[in-house]
């Protein structure tokens, strides 16, 4: 999925060309709901269909124990909840109502999903007609270029996740951070193994771009455990099936809960931490947790959670762990409410690996200029911070929003991959400072610049190409200019004054 991610490509297009058609007048995110659902019960029933092939070719007789399923992480589906029960009611009024049983008999089997899986295609307002089109299209499903089917599916969630974002607009920000975002974070942290946790987790992209990082470097994905908590429920809901898709195990929490109030992972401690918090947000709770463990550099004001996300994933940090996240760019430099000297602690105690601005128009959900703050409670380059100034970086994708560049299309292209090796230049001690770009500054410096994060301050200005033209020549030829512009400013101010004047409007 990750070199995909913009193209619009053969069965995800038509699943969402079809989702489109389904869609009615029904809003963005009720339908959404109905094709991932439909996608995650795709998936599972082909999964099993075919463990279960193999298993009645074995001749054991052994295709209905659900043990034989449970111990290879695959979901058990029971008699009349598989897909070809499904795809033979397609065009039947009962429909929604066979899709409806088929989840509800799936969650009885198998406990991971209990509560998960949307039970509201039966509801009036649906569509049955189309809805059975759209079955009719998964049941078709092609390979494509010899990709596995599973893997086109969860290219196809991932696909739809993304356009979803783009039709919910503002209120896409709890379930989507942008694929390419996510993955400038993991390019840099490379989590090749370990604890991994998204305290806000969204939909789990953070988890399914780790899980591809492995599997693009040829790791193991069971190298990684993987721990996150969202409190929205339905987006809860959504990040489980996500993961599942991926067979990515996961430990969510038993509930969607917040977490700063209702802590799931209280004694975890990562090896990575990943997010993409809400931006500014004011009413997080700071008045019941004014003495809370987790604030050792400061209480955060309670008009602005910025600094309460980083202490508490700083918190849930091992003792070599890193972390990266997103955070809107006042978090760099605002004083307010305490909050610089919450920043002054961290900087001193030597968390601050690296910083980078963002160009605008990555989200969907936000024109907020935004960051990347990366920490790390082991760095190697102890006493210096590597600011990044990425904002000219990108490409826009539509009239409205810009990707970072993976290099998929154009290998002389590839963002992500300036930004990861820039990083790991810095943290092997070989990199040089690029005036306007990227420059290495001790915390020295840091300090007298009252500890302000903004990358501008420390990059400088891109350095300009000498032209030839020797400096007099260009002042007297920039002057005769200017002072020709002047003259011509002149002669059209007297025109106008004069045209004023005849229609009576003189000084």
């Amino acid at each position: 999925m990750a070199t995909k991610n913009t193209a619009d490509i053969g069965f995800e297009k038509e699943i969402w060309d079809a989702a489109c058609v389904l869609r009615g007048n029904m809003d963005a995110s009720e339908y959404k709901n109905v094709i991932l659902g439909l996608i995650f019960l795709k998936y599972i029933s082909d999964s099993f269909e075919e463990k279960y092939q193999e298993l009645v070719e074995e001749g054991e007789g052994f295709e209905e124990d659900k043990d034989e399923y449970y111990s290879e992480n695959i979901f058990y589906v029971p008699v009349g909840a598989r897909w070809k029960d499904i795809a033979e009611a397609a065009h039947k009024p009962e429909i929604g109502t066979v899709i409806d049983k088929a989840m509800i008999a799936i969650e009885a089997e198998n406990k991971k999903l209990k509560g998960i899986l949307p039970k509201n295609f039966a509801r009036q307002e649906l569509d049955k007609r189309r809805l059975g089109e759209v079955v009719d299209l998964f049941t078709n499903v092609k390979m494509i270029d010899g990709a596995d089917e599973k893997d086109l599916l969860g290219r196809t969630y991932e696909y739809c996740l993304r356009n979803f974002a783009e039709q919910e607009g503002k209120n896409a920000g709890q379930f989507y951070t942008p694929s390419c975002v996510v993955r400038t974070i993991v390019e840099i942290l490379q989590p090749f193994n370990g604890r991994v946790y998204d305290p806000c987790c969204g939909a789990g992209g953070m988890f399914v771009q780790s899980a591809e990082f492995i599997k693009h470097h040829q790791g193991l994905i069971n190298d990684i455990s993987v721990y996150g908590q969202e409190s929205n429920p339905t987006t809860w809901k959504m990040a489980k099936m996500n993961l599942a898709i991926r067979g990515i195990d996961c430990n969510l929490g038993e509930f969607p809960e917040d977490t700063f109030l209702s802590d799931q992972h209280p004694t975890m401690r990562a090896d990575y931490v990943m997010a993409n918090p809400p931006f500014n947000l004011s009413s997080w709770g700071a008045d019941k947790l004014k003495e809370d463990q987790r604030w050792k550099y400061g209480t955060p004001p309670a008009s602005n959670a910025n600094f309460a996300w980083i202490q508490h994933m700083l918190w849930h940090l091992a003792p070599n762990g890193k972390m990266g996240m997103v955070l809107a760019n006042g978090s760099l430099s605002s004083q307010s409410g305490g909050e610089g000297e919450i920043r002054k602690n961290i900087i001193e105690e030597d968390l601050v690996e690296c910083i980078i601005s963002l160009p605008s128009q990555l989200f969907y959900t936000t024109g907020i200029p935004v960051c990347l703050w990366f920490l790390s409670k082991n760095k190697t380059q102890k006493g210096k911070t590597l600011f990044i100034d990425a904002r000219k970086m990108g490409t826009m994708v539509t009239r409205a929003l810009r990707e970072l560049t993976d290099g998929s299309d154009d290998p002389e292209k590839n963002d992500i991959g300036k930004l990861s090796e820039t990083y790991n230049a810095f943290v092997a001690g070989t990199l040089e400072d690029v005036p306007g770009f990227c420059a290495v500054v001790t915390t020295e410096k840091i300090a007298e610049q009252d500890y302000i994060l903004t990358p501008g301050r420390y990059v400088g200005i891109e350095e300009q190409e000498d032209d030839g033209e020797p400096f007099e020549e260009k002042m007297a030829r920039l002057s005769t200019e200017l002072y020709g512009l002047f003259k011509e400013s002149h002669k059209l101010e007297a025109e106008i004054k004069k045209k004023l004047a005849a229609i009576g409007y003189a000084e």
